[in-house]
């Protein structure tokens, strides 16, 4: 992915949460003002909304020490998941058998435009 010099990322990788539900934080910032976004997620009651605070933490920090952008002027312009591994879990069940626990892990990108209003 290819950054224009207005902007900058951060990825966090292998989070130990399902990427359906680390979408649904993701999808609460998309668009919005970074401290707009930064006040919504530190009020959320979702547990992953603390990963994905600091990520957009690190890719305000990014911006204003990387490339010299000021972070009042700071949108989300993508939130983005993907899918991670996953490992796969055993347990008994009745009559000798076994079930299968998936525990999915994903993948963050928060990428931060500066705009000009």
């Amino acid at each position: 992915m290819m950054l224009r010099d207005n902007e900058t990322k951060a990825v966090l990788r292998r989070i130990r949460v399902s990427p359906q539900k680390l979408n649904l934080v993701a999808a609460m910032i998309r668009g919005l003002h970074a401290k707009r976004a930064m006040d919504i997620l530190l009020f959320s009651k979702k547990r992953i909304s603390i990963d994905v605070r600091k990520t957009l933490q690190s890719a305000i920090a990014n911006a204003q020490n990387n490339k010299g952008l000021d972070p009042n002027s700071l949108y989300v312009k993508e939130s983005f998941v993907g899918s991670s591994i996953k490992l796969r879990r055993f347990s008994p069940r009745g009559r000798g058998r076994s079930g299968s626990i998936v525990k999915p892990f994903s993948h963050l990108t928060i990428v931060v435009e500066e705009r000009k209003v």
